[in-house]
């Protein structure tokens, strides 16, 4: 995770009040992360500059959908759509998941890295549509029953594969990078078919020791070509899984694979 965020001129999208937003937003990061660098660190420090962090993001995403409104910009439900899946299923995870961890130092480094990630993601992507600089990623998404049905299989395969509960925090991960990670794509076609299915998994590397290395007793808290290897075999079971729920895959058959990097991914 970066320490130190640094705001550069073409971040602007040209519209005042919302570049001077995005400019505090990167500064009040950086606060958060000067703070987790301090030798001795102060929880109650941590818990006013992350509600600060969270109050200021939440009310710039009003003003940001008051300013879409007010222009009849042709992309306000998907930006509301954006914002409201980090206000109502992102943002209440991370602060579970502060508070039962009682502020540890991985909770809070877990919390600044997605919520950096997911802000300047939005801001240099998302955002630059606003003034027309850009067009959202967002087009052609799942019905909301396949998708529901489809994030059901996940947790229930994590649960079913490694005994992780877990809980979806967001559906629409835009390739933020929120830490070290394994960016694993896989390709599925049929024989003398023209049709793709493309499946990119990022795996946190603190998750696959947790998981993947627990499961075969690697004690090591650092990720090896082992633990790698593993985790491929083990990511193309978890997608075949997925598959077996849904008629329309059971044709596709893996054709490609390939670990990427992050400027890859």
């Amino acid at each position: 995770m970066e320490n130190q965020l640094i705001w550069k001129d073409e971040y602007n999208i040209g519209v005042d009040n919302i570049d001077r937003e995005h400019q505090k937003l990167f500064g009040i990061i950086n606060e958060l992360f000067a703070l987790r660098d301090e030798e001795k660190i102060d929880p109650e420090k941590y818990k006013d500059g992350i509600r600060y962090l969270k109050e200021h993001a939440l009310q710039h995403f009003l003003d940001e959908e008051v300013y879409m409104e007010f222009i009849e910009h042709k992309e306000l439900e998907m930006h509301k759509r954006l914002h409201k899946g980090f206000r109502e299923e992102t943002l209440p995870a991370l602060e579970q998941e502060l508070i039962a961890q009682d502020y540890s130092l991985d909770a809070v480094d877990h919390f600044l890295g997605v919520c950096a990630g997911w802000l300047i993601g939005h801001t240099l992507t998302e955002d630059r549509a606003i003034a027309g600089d850009e067009i959202s990623k967002w087009v052609d998404l799942l019905p909301d029953e396949e998708l529901a049905e489809i994030k059901k299989v996940i947790v229930k395969l994590l649960d079913d594969m490694f005994q992780l509960e877990a809980q979806i925090v967001s559906d629409t991960y835009g390739g933020e990078r929120f830490g070290k990670g394994v960016y694993y794509r896989l390709v599925y076609g049929t024989d003398g078919g023209d049709k793709k299915w493309e499946v990119i998994l990022v795996f946190e590397e603190k998750i696959i020791i947790q998981t993947v290395g627990r499961i075969m007793g690697i004690r090591s808290d650092k990720l090896d070509i082992v633990l790698v290897n593993a985790t491929r075999y083990t990511a193309r079971q978890f997608v075949w899984r997925i598959m077996q729920h849904f008629p329309s895959l059971q044709q596709f058959e893996l054709k490609e694979e390939n670990l990427l990097s992050y400027d890859q991914f």
